[in-house]
């Protein structure tokens, strides 16, 4: 039998849960899940990652081992995964943060933070069985309630075969409008370190932060992870949004990339930043338009089989209601 069925036999095999193996996972499986896409290359050892739904078991694997690290320029095109943005010069960081403060001044935005979020991620996937590989985008609809009940809705986008060379020039995300996931959560079953309203002071908004793991001294890096996990769960209204890039500021340590379009055709302005360990980079859309963070896209700078340094391996987007049927 193939290395790969006896593990998953045996996992099958330990699984506590006796609930039927083609039940849909809960919402706190889904969000485990997308974190465990965004964050796939960020620790040093990659191995591929088995999860077992609590409704049953199901395989995703969404990181790989990693072994040295090369520095890939944006815009060259990795074999197998999207191409990466193609940036323009655009100024300096201070400069495209200080444009993104003034956009941002200049538009009322939401009035006040919201328990909705809509997003579309991507991930570069593969069978544990078949090792078959997929590009498969999802749009996310999540609504929440101050008792922990709420609402998420998940749309499929199109996937498509990673060595479609046709399909990955663009690498655009395109709805099919059927709903794969509609799921209820119950009170008190949302789980989230944030269940108020957080206040829009810099202060309310890096205790917001840290409650989602931002350390006291933090580095660019830090801040966009806890920026994206905060963003997973509220719709922050502009000047919480401008205190959150203010907070980024004070890093010091982001790279400005420029301007370019992003993958709903928007345009923005991108600041990169390095994981601590140097297996993964976070590029940071903030749109030109409004000045709102709208997107993170992560790249492997680590090399391993199945995925190459250079290689595109997520990204999340907000704001992506016209996508949404």
């Amino acid at each position: 039998m193939p290395e790969n069925a006896v593990l998953e036999r045996m996992l099958a095999d330990a699984d506590p849960a006796r609930t039927a193996r083609d039940a849909k996972p809960d919402a706190a499986a889904l969000m485990t899940r997308d974190r465990i896409i965004r964050r796939g290359a960020a620790s040093r050892r990659r191995a591929p990652v088995v999860v077992g739904w609590a409704s049953g078991l199901a395989t995703a694997v969404a990181a790989v081992v990693v072994a040295f690290a090369v520095m890939i320029p944006h815009g060259v095109a990795v074999a197998g995964t999207p191409r990466p943005l193609d940036f323009a010069d655009g100024g300096s960081v201070t400069q495209i943060l200080d444009a993104a403060q003034a956009d941002l001044a200049g538009d009322p935005g939401p009035a006040e933070p919201l328990r909705t979020v809509r997003s579309a991620v991507w991930a570069f996937t593969f069978g544990v069985d078949d090792e078959r590989t997929e590009i498969v985008p999802q749009l996310t609809t999540l609504h929440w309630e101050p008792d922990l009940s709420g609402r998420m809705t998940i749309v499929a986008g199109e996937p498509y075969d990673p060595a479609d060379a046709a399909a990955n020039a663009d690498a655009e995300v395109t709805s099919t409008g059927e709903v794969t996931t509609d799921l209820l959560i119950k009170a008190g079953q949302f789980n989230t370190p944030v269940a108020e309203p957080p206040g829009s002071s810099r202060e309310d908004v890096r205790a917001a932060l840290t409650a989602f793991g931002l350390p006291a001294d933090p580095s660019s890096s830090e801040v966009v992870a806890a920026a994206t996990s905060l963003l997973e769960q509220w719709t922050l209204t502009n000047e919480q949004e401008s205190q959150l890039l203010a907070i980024l500021a004070e890093t010091g340590d982001a790279q400005a990339l420029g301007t370019t379009t992003d993958r709903l055709g928007r345009p923005v302005a991108g600041l990169r930043m390095q994981s601590a360990d140097g297996a993964a980079a976070d590029v940071l859309l903030i749109s030109r338009d409004t000045g709102r963070i709208v997107g993170v896209e992560r790249t492997a700078l680590l090399s391993e089989d199945p995925i190459p340094a250079g290689a595109v391996i997520s990204y999340r987007m907000w704001d992506v209601e016209g996508l949404i049927e």
